[in-house]
Parts: structure tokens; sequence; C-alpha cells
């Protein structure tokens, strides 16, 4: 394996964090959606993927582990003490990677985190992600949507009046006249080895934006959101 972030074939490592553990939607991670648990939809997206990376699942849990093989992916047997409510999503990372180089004995160049509950999220858009990493060389990749509803549109309630959540615009200013502001839809992390496990980060000082369409940038955190999931899944198929 080489070190050269602009190789033409470079090896790539999947992370898919799956714990067994969640309070706003119980087993979320492996929830049906149109009759296919939530963690396959980013299995099968990644395994896709022109960049044909290895695809790791990183669980605590039997159950999902069990998913994880019958869907193709190699396991990743989290430790406890990083699959609590509170576990950073960074050390989850590392941790995998200390696990799949140690088998290998060798280092692998970039890492791709895929989260469970974005599940519209396709292959086309892993790739476009990773190749703007490689293309630029720039130290991450993170995928966003635009942000609804507009931040000059927030409000607080101070006093029973309303007042700004943050500095607007001009008053009575349309939607469409405003500047565009985007939001992490926690769809896509791509970083080299380098800025994970050397720099503690998913960022890097370097990141750059893979723009993803809000209809492939919904993330499930509770019943209305795979309600909608499920809708707008059946929608794109109805659409082929």
């Amino acid at each position: 394996m080489t070190d050269k972030p602009g190789n033409a074939n470079p090896e790539i490592l999947a992370v898919i964090p799956a714990r067994g553990g969640s309070k706003g939607l119980p087993r979320k991670n492996i929830r049906l959606l149109n009759e296919r648990p939530l963690l396959v939809y980013a299995v099968e997206a990644a395994f896709a993927s022109q960049y044909q990376p290895l695809v790791v699942v990183s669980t605590e849990d039997v159950e999902i582990a069990h998913v994880a093989r019958g869907a193709g992916a190699r396991v990743v047997d989290r430790p406890f003490e990083l699959a609590q409510d509170d576990t950073p999503t960074l050390p989850v990372v590392q941790h995998a990677i200390r696990v799949i180089e140690g088998e290998r004995r060798d280092q692998v160049e970039y890492v791709v985190v895929l989260q469970v509950t974005t599940p519209l999220r396709n292959c086309e858009d892993i790739d476009g992600a990773v190749s703007k990493l490689i293309t630029t060389q720039a130290d991450s990749v993170v995928s966003v949507c635009q942000a609804k509803p507009h931040p000059w549109k927030l409000r607080r309630i101070v006093d029973d009046r309303l007042v700004p959540y943050f500095e607007t615009g001009p008053e009575g200013v349309r939607r469409q006249d405003m500047p565009a502001v985007f939001i992490l839809n926690g769809g896509i992390y791509a970083a080299t080895r380098r800025v994970v496990m050397e720099r503690n980060s998913l960022y890097g000082s370097d990141c750059r934006p893979y723009v993803m369409p809000f209809e492939r940038s919904i993330n499930i955190d509770d019943e209305l959101d795979l309600a909608f999931a499920e809708f707008m899944l059946r929608r794109q198929e109805t659409k082929r």
C-alpha cells in the first residue's frame, strides 16, 4: 500500500458505526425501512462504490453483527466502553482502523465514515466525496445539504417576545434571495488516515463540502423521520 494522496487505486476503509443502544428510536440501526434493516442500506451503498472500500461495521451488539455479516460486511467487535450514549464517533473510528491495520499489517490511506441513519445516501454520493478528497488533497470532505429553515428565520422567545436567534438580513427578504446556508447531514465523513489517527480529527484544517440534495439527506432520529424516509424511498423507486 502506498501513502500518496493521489494514488489511482487508494486503499479505503469504510467504517459504519452501529451500536446497539438508542434512546430516541430503540434498536434504530436495524429498524426496518421498506422491509430492510437500516444498516443494510449503508453497507450496500459502500459496496457499490467504484472505489471498492473495505467495508466494516463497528458494533458491540450481537444482533447488529449478525445483520452486518449477512450483508457482507466485516464486523469489528467494539469494546463496551466505546458503545456508550456519550461516546464520540472519532475513537470508534480509530479503534476500527487499528483493528483492521493490525490484521492486515499495513495502513489504509483514506477513511470513510457512513452513519446508518442517513439511508438514502447512495454510492454516487460516496464516490463524489471520495473523489473530491483525493483530487483536492484536502484533509477531509464532509457531506452537507442546504439548511431548512434558513437561520434568518429562527427566533427565540424572551419575556414572551420573539427575538432573532441569529443576526438577520433585511426585513421581508424573500427565501430565494437569502444566502445559501448548509448543514452537516451525517451521511459521509471522508478523511485521510493521517488526519484521523495523527491529528485526532474527522475534519482537519482543510475540510471541503460535498453537497447532497435534501431528499437524500434525511437523518433518522425518530418515528416521523423513519416514516418520511420510507415515503421518499418509495417515491424514488416509482420514478425509476
